[in-house]
Parts: structure tokens; sequence; C-alpha cells
């Protein structure tokens, strides 16, 4: 079965060429021009991972696709894809697992997205550390042992 991307960008540009880039490479890619629409699929579908710009309508526009699917159960890898990385500010904490830098070779683009789909599908079949659960807010601490 073909993983499935969620790929938000407003550049149409962008959008087409690496929706390319991404099937002729076995993956199925369903695109988003807004932040708005990115939401409205998030909700409507599942996803392997979602890659958001940062800046669509307004600066936080990503950020908003990134809390949408972190509420998702099915619980996509998340990346954000800007051309302004020092714009980020701590990305990790809002939740995104990755920065992709426009413009990107193909190839590096290709690797970085399959080493940050096998790293969270592997982080989902493991158990949580209590200091890794404590960096993030959104999972539940371990019971202490009585």
């Amino acid at each position: 079965m073909k993983r499935r991307i969620l790929l938000a960008d407003d550049e149409l540009a962008v959008l087409l060429t690496l929706k390319a880039v991404l099937e002729m490479n076995g993956f199925e890619v369903e695109t988003a021009g807004s932040a708005k629409e990115a939401i409205s699929k998030i909700n409507a579908n599942r996803y392997n991972m979602v890659i958001t710009d940062m800046k669509m309508e307004h600066e936080r526009s990503g950020f908003e696709v990134i809390q949408a699917a972190k509420k998702k159960d099915y619980d996509p890898a998340i990346a954000i894809l800007t051309a302004y990385p020092s714009l980020g500010g701590d990305w990790t904490e809002d939740g995104a697992q990755s920065m992709l830098v426009k413009p990107m070779n193909t190839e590096d683009l290709l690797r970085r997205i399959e080493i940050l789909l096998v790293q969270h599908e592997d982080k989902k079949k493991v158990p949580q550390h209590p200091e890794i659960s404590r960096k993030r807010p959104d999972l539940p601490l371990p019971a202490k042992p009585v």
C-alpha cells in the first residue's frame, strides 16, 4: 500500500513539482493550497505524513496545520517546508519533527522524508520513556509503580 502524504503550500509551482517528484517515487500525494484547505483534508482523510509550508495565509499558517495534524488519532509524521528557516523559531516545540528547507535537491528530500517516516513509525511502536514524555506534553507520562 502506498504511503499517503498531504502537501500544503500556497505556491502552485512548489505543489505541482513536489507532488510529481513524490508520486514518481511511490507516494500517494494530496495537495492543499492553504492552511484552511489542509486542515479540512486532515480532518477528512488519513495520512502517513503532513508536509506544510509555514507562511501561507499568514506567518503562522503552517503551525495551524501542524496542530490540526497532531490532534488526529492516526498520528501522521509532520514536517515544515520553508524557504525561511531562520523564521521558524523552535519548530519542534510546535510539533514538527523535521524542517525541509526550500529549495532542496530531490535525492536529499526523498532521503529525509524516508528517514522521518521510518523514525516516526518506529517511535509509535516503542513505549515512550518518561524523560521523552516530559519534553512532549502531548504524550502521557507512564504510571509510577506503587
